[in-house]
């Protein structure tokens, strides 16, 4: 992934957001299978999106060379964390999976998803991507998914700066990243 995750351990936060991690803790402490507590974690997250005491200025900030990380809570047994994506205007994403599942809300703005399914080597055909599907993801949209099945691309095709709040079930503070692989095989569309 191009983009780093900025943050420390003593995150400056605000009251919504600690409001935030405590729904998402109470839900990932009800250890359900993934697919049931990245919805659980969606319901939590909705309610926040698109108020303006969710997130600090400097959180809100983005860098003119690629879309920006920035870490905005990780949970002190590593079950989750949360991380807030700063999209200036045409900055995207590489076609990648994650190491866990993973929960998205559209904080400001708007963001494009393109997702993959991975159609491994047969008879004679290597490997590639097929797109299976395009969404425009607006303010206030909550999405989830869990591996496999998670290979996608996301960018902001908009002319302002999009925001995302995204909730994984990994400590990023210790990976520095959610993605699992990042694909560089031919795709259809």
């Amino acid at each position: 992934m191009s983009a780093s995750i900025t943050a420390s351990r003593a995150v400056r936060t605000t009251g919504r957001m600690d409001a935030l991690v405590a729904g998402i803790r109470e839900a990932v402490g009800r250890g359900l299978p993934p697919d049931l507590t990245a919805y659980l974690v969606g319901e939590r997250l909705a309610p926040h999106l698109g108020t303006a005491d969710l997130l600090t200025d400097e959180q809100c900030e983005g860098d003119p060379e690629r879309y920006r990380q920035h870490l905005l809570h990780s949970e002190h047994d590593g079950s989750f964390s949360v991380v807030g994506l700063v999209w200036l205007p045409g900055q995207h994403t590489p076609v990648h999976d994650h190491v866990s599942w993973c929960v998205t809300g559209v904080h400001e703005g708007a963001e494009q998803e393109r997702r993959y399914r991975l159609m491994p080597a047969a008879s004679g055909t290597p490997a590639h991507l097929v797109a299976t599907e395009d969404l425009v993801n607006e303010q206030g949209s909550v999405c989830g998914f869990a591996p496999p099945g998670d290979i996608h691309r996301v960018w902001n095709a908009g002319t302002e700066r999009a925001i995302s709040i995204h909730v994984y079930g990994a400590d990023i503070s210790r990976l520095g990243t959610s993605v699992r692989r990042v694909y560089e095989l031919p795709a259809d569309r």
